[in-house]
């Protein structure tokens, strides 16, 4: 019961992230709900492990209907990769609970700017030249890339984000984007966890193939629906984000 308890929140998971990102708002809680007998980092590699799959075939759906636009997507995991193992390194340094302020602030910009500007991300008009994606890429993938390192939740949100407000992608674009730059940092993740042994297989191979189903769902409707779609659920799990944060916060 329990693992088919988990396999249900990896198809809804791998459904939201598939379009918005945010899944881990939904698969890790109910990990360590469900599995509290577990460590952490045992729950983390199987939670990894699971999503990654996901977040991969989404990746590849996208790609096959919307070729991805490498020259701002590839710096951008290039950064991100990079950086993700810095914001690793400095969680032995500092408490990434006192981000939490500053995380709640941005989310809530986030979502008061979009739901402002109505024809936010509806139309694909990037607006830098080469150069300019170049650079923009990098910033954003160093600057996001340690976030996701350091303290993760809502980077996926963030990131499309990036690519609809930074470079002009519409929403369904930007979520496509994001998925290639989440592919790059799980791997290098993931791989830290399975060479420690922090992977629990019979519980993550099932999770996966849920996930994977989820994410190949929610890949579909997005392209099936367009932005509009994307930038409703967008919002909804930006909120989402935003009542987590401040639980967390005043609590």
């Amino acid at each position: 019961m329990i693992l088919a308890a988990l396999c249900g929140f990896a198809f809804l998971a791998g459904f939201v992230d598939s379009v918005v990102g945010g899944g881990g708002l939904i698969q890790i809680p109910a990990m360590f709900v469900l599995l509290p007998q577990l460590p952490p980092a045992l729950l983390f590699g199987t939670n990894k492990f699971s999503s990654v799959w996901g977040t991969l075939s989404a990746a590849l759906r996208y790609g096959r209907r919307m070729p991805p636009i490498w020259h701002s997507v590839l710096p951008t995991a290039l950064a991100a990769l990079a950086c993700s193992y810095a914001g690793a390194r400095t969680v032995s340094l500092l408490d990434p609970a006192l981000l939490r302020p500053l995380i709640l602030a941005l989310l809530a910009a986030v979502l008061v700017y979009t739901l402002w500007n109505k024809d936010f991300g509806r139309l694909h008009a990037p607006r830098l030249d080469r150069a300019g994606q170049l650079w923009c890429g990098l910033a954003t993938g160093a600057c996001l890339g340690f976030y996701d390192g350091f303290f993760g939740p809502g980077t996926g949100s963030f990131l499309i984000f990036a690519f609809v407000g930074l470079f002009g992608f519409s929403f369904l674009a930007a979520s496509a984007s994001a998925k290639i730059v989440n592919v790059v940092t799980n791997v290098a993740a993931l791989a830290y966890f399975m060479r420690h042994g922090d992977v629990l297989y019979a519980t993550a191979v099932p999770m996966a193939a849920c996930n994977v189903a989820g994410s190949l769902a929610g890949s579909h409707l997005a392209l099936r629906h367009g932005s509009g779609f994307v930038r409703l659920l967008f919002i909804g799990v930006v909120t989402a984000l935003l009542a987590r944060f401040a639980y967390d916060l005043l609590s």
